[in-house]
């Protein structure tokens, strides 16, 4: 099936006489008649439902259809994106261990991974997403666990070279974890050009109009963590928590990875996504396909417009002709990007701020792609734990004006820019 297919019809298939539309099961608890039959799924000897705070039958409807979207074998509902990118990194990496990752990611995931994850004894070293094989191969310490990027950062909005890092990965023994919530599925689909595990911010694109917050995993179910059984003992040595269940064995390479995350992750932290989040979830799902290109028609010629405006230093957006991501984008981004622009406005943080405050249509937010237009000045808000050399590692200058397009019409967007520049 084509993209849009599968984003109207994977994942929930009604039987004879049952609904339409996915069912929210809005249960904490489901019944069983035998305590025999419970013990079955905490000992995961069989498939079921005891409690939501593991899993929910909505939940695992919408997650299937992310799964099949980006070409997984599985794939595992969180509470929101940043939950996400913990799980996806921690369910492999412990206190001791090491993992590279870029250096202009999200700056929510820079602090989760540079502070938070820091004092649970997880290192981590940062590289340019533009690194060179030497600079890559230099970053891999033996106690390396993973590689982290972003298919187009956030606010950065540089392009990760998806192959070079999976290829850097993989000579290591490790899985390359790839947050693709920019791209999205329709865009691109990392595990096609090597990445092992997908993330993404539900919130953003996939529910599209900032209904519910979300994160979703995807496992490729093509990294071989057999192979690696010394590097990563909780995929293949037995789990003293599920009666030495060994996940790689009893589940698989194309169930391990998720199945551990759901039965120790989510049991021990409880990062659910509610049953109504994921039904608003699958809305946006629904029409993925077809907002995903009207936000990057308007990204394009929201660019377009900035890069002639004399009032603008600079425009990013890897859609743009002489881009310095542009020949990326053209590899992995062939049929558009998305509807996020940054650029900067002569005169620095101050006129950036200025010029934010006299748009008319897109509306100051710590919130990006979404069907409306939105903006953000990452420097003083979601990026701002971070000191000077931390930001422009990151690419975000003090002048950064994050502007998200949504799906109004061009002309006004580019009349309500106009209108603020001037």
């Amino acid at each position: 099936m084509g993209i849009g297919t599968k984003c109207v019809q994977d994942g929930y298939r009604p039987g004879n006489g049952e609904p339409r539309q996915i069912p929210i099961i809005q249960s904490t608890t489901f019944k069983y008649d035998t305590s025999q039959d419970m013990g079955k799924l905490f000992d995961l000897e069989a498939e079921g439902y005891f409690y939501t705070r593991l899993q929910n039958p909505t939940n695992d409807y919408v997650a299937a259809k992310i799964a099949s979207l980006e070409g997984g074998t599985a794939a595992m509902l969180t509470s929101s994106g940043q939950a996400a990118n913990f799980y996806a990194v921690f369910n492999i990496a412990s206190c001791g261990d090491h993992v590279v990752a870029s250096s202009t990611i999200y700056g929510g995931t820079y602090n989760l991974f540079a502070v938070t994850m820091k004092k649970m004894g997880v290192e981590f070293t940062f590289v340019s997403p533009h690194a060179t094989e030497e600079e890559l191969d230099a970053a891999f310490q033996p106690n390396t666990k993973a590689v982290f990027g972003e298919t187009i950062a956030n606010p950065a909005l540089s392009v990760l070279d998806i192959e070079k890092f999976a290829d850097a990965a993989h000579r290591h023994g490790v899985p390359l974890i790839v947050d693709n919530t920019f791209a999205t599925p329709v865009h691109c689909r990392p595990i096609e050009f090597g990445a092992d595990i997908v993330t993404h911010s539900t919130t953003k694109y996939m529910d599209g109009h900032g209904a519910g917050v979300g994160g979703c995993i995807v496992d490729s179910g093509k990294f071989d963590w057999t192979k690696y059984p010394d590097k990563f003992p909780g995929l293949c040595e037995p789990d003293d928590s599920y009666h030495g269940i060994t996940y790689a064995e009893k589940f698989g390479l194309a169930g391990a990875y998720i199945t551990k995350a759901t039965a120790q992750l989510m049991r021990d932290f409880g990062s659910i996504q509610s049953p109504q989040n994921a039904f608003l979830l699958n809305l946006g799902l629904e029409s993925l396909h077809v907002r995903i290109k009207r936000h990057a028609e308007n990204g394009l010629a929201v660019a377009k417009f900035l890069q002639g405006h004399d009032k603008v230093a600079w425009v990013k957006y890897c859609g743009l002709e002489g881009d310095d991501d542009y020949e990326l984008a053209q590899k992995y981004l062939p049929d558009g990007s998305c509807g996020v622009v940054s650029f900067g406005v002569k005169g620095g943080r101050a006129a950036a701020e200025d010029f934010m405050q006299k748009l008319k249509v897109a509306a100051i937010e710590t919130h990006v792609a979404d069907a409306r237009t939105c903006c953000l000045h990452p420097a003083s808000a979601t990026h701002r734990q971070m000191n000077d050399e931390e930001l422009a590692a990151a690419g975000v200058s003090p002048d950064l004006v994050r502007y998200s397009c949504g799906l109004e019409d061009a002309e006004d967007l580019i009349a309500d820019l106009k209108q603020a520049l001037e």
